[in-house]
C-alpha cells in the first residue's frame, strides 16, 4: 500500500474541484435550489400534506439523492476518463501506484466532493423549507454510501467509456430517469398496486426512501431493506472493479 500516492492522486482531484467551484457545487446547488423554489414553494403549497410532512419538506432528501446520484457518476467518471481522453493516464501508469490506489484516490475525491455538495444542498434547504433531521446519524451514514457506491459506479463507466457520448449514455439515460421515478418528488404509495410492485425494481427507490426515513420517520420501504440493498450494489461495484483488474484489465489511454 502507498498511502502517499494515494494521497496525491486525492489531492490533485480535490484542487481541481477548488479551481472550479462554479460548476463543481455552485452550479449543482443552484439548479437544486430553483427545484425548491419551483416544487417547494410554487406546486408546494397546492399539495396536502404528505404523512404529516409538507410537501416542499418531503421533496428534499429526494432532491438531495437526485444531485448526489448524478454528481457521483459525473466526478468519478470523467475523473478517471479525462486523463485517459489526454494521455496523462501514463503519468498515474508510471508511478509506483497499483491499480488499487488509483480507484481508491479517484473514488475518494468523488466521494468526498458529493458529500460536500449534499451537504451544501442541505444547509441551502434550510432557508426554503421548515427540515428536521430524526436521524442524523443515519442520515450522514446514507449519504456517505450512497456517495461511495455511485463514485465507484462512475469510475467503472470511466474505464468503460471510449468517448464523451458513452461517458454521458448511462447517467443521462438511465440513473437520472430512475432517479425521477423512484419516489424522488412523490411517495410510491400514491402509484396503483400493479405499479407499486413494478417501481419495487428501481433501485433508486430503496436510496430515497432510506435518505428519508432518516430525516422523518416515513418510508416506503423497510429502512433494513433500503441499507441492505445499498450495501449490495457497493459490493457488486467493488467486485466489478476487483474483476476488472483481476483479470488483467489495465488503464489506457
Amino acid at each position: 500500500m502507498n498511502p502517499r500516492g494515494v494521497w496525491a492522486i486525492y489531492a490533485f482531484e480535490m484542487h481541481r474541484t477548488r479551481r472550479t467551484l462554479m460548476q463543481s457545487i455552485a452550479a449543482p446547488v443552484i439548479s437544486t435550489a430553483l427545484y425548491f423554489v419551483v416544487f417547494g414553494a410554487a406546486i408546494g403549497t397546492r399539495i396536502a400534506q404528505i404523512e404529516g410532512v409538507s410537501y416542499g419538506a418531503f421533496i428534499v432528501p429526494g432532491l438531495v439523492m437526485l444531485t448526489l446520484l448524478t454528481q457521483s457518476i459525473s466526478n468519478a467518471s470523467f475523473g478517471i476518463y479525462f486523463p485517459r481522453f489526454t494521455g496523462t493516464i501514463y503519468e498515474y501508469l508510471s508511478a509506483p501506484v497499483s491499480s488499487f490506489e488509483i480507484a481508491l484516490g479517484f473514488v475518494g475525491a468523488a466521494a468526498t466532493k458529493s458529500v460536500i455538495l449534499g451537504l451544501t444542498i442541505l444547509a441551502t434547504a434550510w432557508f426554503f423549507v421548515p427540515l428536521r433531521i430524526a436521524h442524523p446519524l443515519w442520515m450522514l451514514g446514507f449519504l456517505v454510501l450512497t456517495a461511495v457506491t455511485f463514485s465507484l459506479f462512475g469510475f467503472i463507466i470511466g474505464l468503460w467509456a471510449d468517448g464523451l457520448e458513452q461517458l454521458q449514455f448511462i447517467p443521462l439515460l438511465i440513473i437520472t430517469p430512475l432517479a425521477f421515478l423512484g419516489g424522488t418528488f412523490y411517495s410510491i404509495s400514491v402509484l396503483p398496486p400493479a405499479w407499486q410492485t413494478v417501481t419495487l425494481f428501481n433501485p433508486i427507490v430503496y436510496l430515497v426512501s432510506g435518505f428519508r426515513w432518516s430525516f422523518y420517520e416515513i418510508a416506503d420501504v423497510h429502512v433494513g431493506v433500503s441499507l441492505a440493498m445499498t450495501s449490495l450494489f457497493l459490493l457488486l461495484c467493488l467486485a466489478v472493479v476487483w474483476w476488472i483488474f483481476r483479470t488483467g484489465y489495465r488503464l489506457k489511454a
